[in-house]
């Protein structure tokens, strides 16, 4: 007969069970009690049958599914409370009165429905909120970088380096101050990329904290379930995970940005008859 396959995953969660931990013990202690094998060669005949249906069952794996997203879960809330903490004092108020007004609303629904349940779509403000938070921490990063960058200092950079190929006195000087000029023509469109993107992201966050405002609206102001599901709550989810998807592709500017610094401090280098680094 052959056994069924099982999920290493499954197997070594099964294995972990306090309940397998102490049916082990349990017939342990037996054969000690005893002084009888008996016991334990009826331990390991049970554990076998029991690692092989136990895991396979799929009322098990489910179980494990469900833990494992809650751990998940609360990996994801610990980390994001550590990044708060990390944030300067008006971020975080913008956090946290953001977190009191999500509270409000579905203190206010319960209160004005007459409901003890909190339908998904407003419950999804969760959701949003932690968006908010992670986008926060993106901007406030994007933004610290673009004021560490002194702009007009690389656009008179750019202005020499472009004199420079002019009046490059040979062929060689001249391959390298070509080499210089591109590479702070990138730096200065990777630039203008990350200035960009603060600006999307600035949009959204805002768009976050009103949408907030006009649900709290709505619950108070045209407290039934009906009004309140007609707020559009999938177009505010779609703006932030297209949001999102743009940061994404923008993720290597930093990248370029300390990539371009690299060759910069090279070509001077070079210029001045030095060693580049790599």
């Amino acid at each position: 007969m052959e056994l069924p396959k099982i999920d290493s995953r499954y197997l070594k969660e099964a294995f972990k069970e306090p309940i397998n931990f102490w049916g082990m013990a349990t017939f342990a202690i037996g054969a000690a009690y005893f002084q009888d094998v008996t016991p334990l060669v009826a331990a390991f005949g049970a554990e076998a049958i029991y690692l092989v249906t136990v895991p396979a069952t799929s009322f098990y794996r489910r179980l494990v599914d469900r833990r494992e997203k809650e751990r998940q879960r609360k990996l994801r809330e610990s980390q994001r409370e550590a990044l708060i903490k990390r944030f300067d004092p008006r971020e975080r108020e913008a956090v946290e009165y953001l977190r009191w007004m999500k509270n409000q609303i579905y203190s206010n629904y319960r209160k004005f429905t007459g409901s003890k349940q909190i339908p998904s779509n407003i419950l999804s403000l969760d959701e949003r909120w932690e968006d908010f938070v992670d986008l926060l921490d993106i901007y406030r990063r994007r933004k610290n970088h673009m004021r560490s960058i002194n702009r007009q200092a690389v656009q008179n950079q750019l202005k020499q380096a472009e004199h420079a190929v002019e009046n490059s006195p040979d062929e060689r000087a001249k391959r390298i101050q070509q080499g210089n000029l591109e590479i702070l023509r990138r730096r200065v469109a990777a630039f203008m990329d990350i200035e960009r993107s603060v600006k999307l992201v600035e949009g959204q966050l805002q768009s976050i904290e009103n949408f907030f405002g006009l649900v709290n609206d709505q619950v108070v102001t045209l407290p039934t379930p009906e009004r309140v599901s007609m707020l559009d709550f999938e177009q505010l989810s779609d703006s932030i995970a297209m949001t999102k998807q743009m940061l994404e592709e923008t993720s290597d500017t930093f990248a370029a940005l300390d990539s371009h610094n690299r060759q910069i401090g090279n070509y001077e280098l070079l210029l001045s008859g030095g060693t580049p680094t790599r």
